[in-house]
């Protein structure tokens, strides 16, 4: 078991359940649009969301930010220990640094003072792209130079009597992440914060972090992550709440079950589905509903038995089913719509159980 961190109210480590963040998009300066994506990625699951501060004309909007967010705020700070010193003045309840690259260990020592001060946690991130010379050129492989980078970097702030932190290794090779946070869930007993660094689009990204996030959770590695997306940042905590849910790791929301088509589905399947899942996208249900809807009665209520509520279409019908049993013959037309009306009720009684 890791140590347990909180970054706002928000626990990582120890025995609390895995953590998912993102980051805004917005401009630095932008207070009132990077608030309003925040809200958006609050309701859509995120727990813990980052914000780029690039300059110092950065820091008034941040702490305005901090103080208006939903959600607890990481500074994100490169190259620059006086953006960090200052974020956490404004109230960051985290900051994420690569103390490679972050001008010297004297810097360096100042951050970790002010961020014991303060009693915030700090992210050691490590990415194989802005690995130092010496670590690059140690004749090992990139995974072992990354562990070897964060261990001396651990070990430095150690040194200073700072504990409060948490783990990242991350590259854009997905073999190359898994076998680096491998390695140091072995080494190390800080919290580890998992992704997939510059993964792709949504289509390619969210595979290869699905691929690489999911295999090191079923490994039990792994205390929060981030799904790194070239897509608005509410699809990031979409894909990371999928990523959770299958794995069991999230028994909250709705998980969809639905049929690849073929020539016996009658009706529009793809395009039913994802109005499904648009309506459905920011539901709160406050447990896990699984949710089917099958393009034939091959792959009907009997293939779908595990479903909570689903629908099966016939050439002339729709099969509303409720665990495996058949409760409703509907015109097709109709039957999304009752679908819809049937979740909205289990969200009400799951609520009030």
């Amino acid at each position: 078991m890791k140590k347990e961190i909180f970054v706002g109210s928000v626990g990582i480590g120890g025995r609390h359940p895995v953590s998912v963040q993102s980051m805004t998009n917005t401009a630095a300066a932008d207070v009132k649009g990077t608030l309003t994506q925040i809200r958006l990625l609050r309701r859509a699951g995120c727990d813990i969301v980052r914000l780029a501060v690039p300059d110092k004309t950065a820091l008034a909007p941040l702490r305005q930010i901090i103080g208006n967010s939903p959600l607890p705020v990481i500074a994100d700070i490169h190259f620059d220990a006086d953006l960090a010193l200052g974020a956490i003045e404004a109230g960051a309840h985290g900051i994420r640094i690569n103390p490679g690259n972050i001008g010297g260990n004297e810097k360096l020592k100042a951050i970790i003072r002010l961020a014991g001060q303060k009693k915030i946690p700090i992210r050691i991130g490590v990415n194989s792209g802005s690995l130092e010379k010496k670590y690059r050129q140690a004749g090992i492989s990139t995974a072992q130079a990354m562990v070897k980078s964060v261990r001396d970097k651990v070990k430095f702030f150690e040194d200073q009597h700072f504990f409060a932190m948490k783990i990242s290794l991350k590259s854009s090779d997905v073999r190359e992440t898994v076998a680096a946070y491998r390695l140091i869930d072995k080494q190390c007993p800080y919290p580890l914060h998992l992704g997939i660094t510059e993964a792709g689009t949504l289509f390619s990204g969210s595979i290869r972090s699905a691929l690489g996030i999911g295999s090191l959770l079923l490994d039990g590695i792994g205390n929060t992550i981030r799904v790194s997306l070239t897509a608005s940042p509410v699809r990031e905590i979409r894909v990371a709440r999928q990523i959770l849910r299958t794995l069991g790791l999230l028994n909250r929301g709705i998980e969809l079950i639905s049929c690849p088509t073929c020539a016996r589905t009658s009706v529009d399947l793809i395009h039913l589905c994802g109005r499904f899942e648009e309506r459905v996208a920011n539901l709160d249900f406050p447990g896990l509903l699984k949710v089917a809807i099958m393009g034939c009665e091959v792959n009907g209520p009997g293939e779908a038995s595990a479903a909570d509520i689903g629908l099966a279409f016939s050439r002339n019908r729709a099969f509303l089913f409720r665990k495996g049993k058949v409760v409703a013959r509907l015109k097709p037309e109709l039957a999304l719509d009752r679908l819809y009306e049937l979740v909205c009720e289990a969200a009400g009684e799951k609520k009030h159980a």
